[in-house]
């Protein structure tokens, strides 16, 4: 009877390995599946693009003729409002999460703007693009621009933030906590030196899952009236007199690559295709470059951190 039984545990054990084998070859079939289908979209966007890629595609602006046809400004209307957007959708991101997780009273008011604000995070894009036409666009006056296309992807990213924000203030250990107040720190003091320290690395993954996003999203930024051919740069936001600042490129008229994509793509010609397919190299490394630069100042945030 004994044996019996252990045969039976044998046979469980062999049949839950098979299981496990199964799942773990689906799973990789699945990863293969995802990474092949991406290395051969780049690979042909690469093939396209790359003869079209020289110094003449970055600094002529859009033109009617592709083999005249550059990048110039999309790729500095996208590096603006990548920059309104990080301005505006950080700070605002960062100190709305301290404040509902340090601050905010534990009530039925707090638990409905948590929910409204996970929400948030998976409504289309396209709604948020309606709801800057309307706020931003008319009732604030901000016309089609810059500030207006970074504010609107802002509040795209900002839940995303949020959450990334707040988890990983979650996951700070509660004796640096109790430490810090032990040895007469106020709630701030505790935060400030000890808590956002801490929690910078998770924070930073937030905003490069957020920025990745926006720096591609195409839906609300010509429902705030983009344009498709814009052969004129704003004003440079750095001037050779005084005040030397200018702010007067934040109300300019603009265009980002995407759109400059969707614009190339939606021709006829084969070589308006091979620029689309130029400007989404570029528009890759935009974003590899991006994101590794947060990935290296999260490493480093990792680095001096002393537990």
């Amino acid at each position: 009877m004994l044996k019996q039984d252990v045969n039976e545990i044998r046979a469980l054990i062999a049949r839950h390995k098979r299981r496990d084998m199964m799942f773990a070859m689906l799973g990789l079939v699945a990863l293969m599946i995802g990474v092949l289908t991406f290395l051969a979209l780049f690979l042909g966007m690469l093939i396209d693009g790359l003869p079209r890629l020289s110094l003449d595609f970055f600094t002529h602006f859009p033109s009617r003729r592709a083999e005249n046809a550059g990048i110039l400004s999309a790729w500095v209307g996208t590096t603006l409002v990548m920059v309104v957007t990080a301005v505006a959708a950080i700070p605002l991101g960062v100190g709305a999460a301290v404040y509902l997780e340090e601050y905010a009273p534990k009530n039925w008011m707090t638990d409905i703007i948590e929910i409204n604000v996970t929400n948030l995070a998976g409504v289309p894009s396209i709604v948020y693009g309606l709801l800057a036409l309307g706020l931003f666009v008319y009732t604030f006056g901000l016309g089609q621009s810059i500030l207006s296309a970074g504010l609107t992807l802002a509040l795209l990213i900002l839940p995303i933030v949020i959450v990334a924000t707040r988890e990983s203030i979650r996951s700070i250990p509660g004796a640096i906590r109790e430490g810090a107040y032990a040895l007469g720190a106020t709630k701030w003091q505790t935060t400030a030196d000890h808590i956002l320290p801490y929690s910078a690395p998770g924070i930073m993954t937030g905003i490069i899952i957020g920025m990745a996003r926006a720096i591609g999203e195409t839906a609300p930024i010509i429902t705030i009236g983009a344009l498709t051919f814009i052969a004129f740069l704003p004003e440079p936001p750095i001037q050779s007199t005084f005040p030397y600042l200018s702010f007067e490129w934040l109300l300019s008229p603009f265009t980002v690559m995407p759109i400059q994509m969707f614009n190339w793509t939606s021709r006829p010609e084969a070589a308006f295709h091979q620029n689309a397919a130029a400007a989404g190299l570029v528009l890759v490394v935009m974003t590899l470059s991006m994101n590794g630069l947060a990935i290296f100042i999260r490493y480093r945030l990792r680095k001096n951190i002393k537990w």
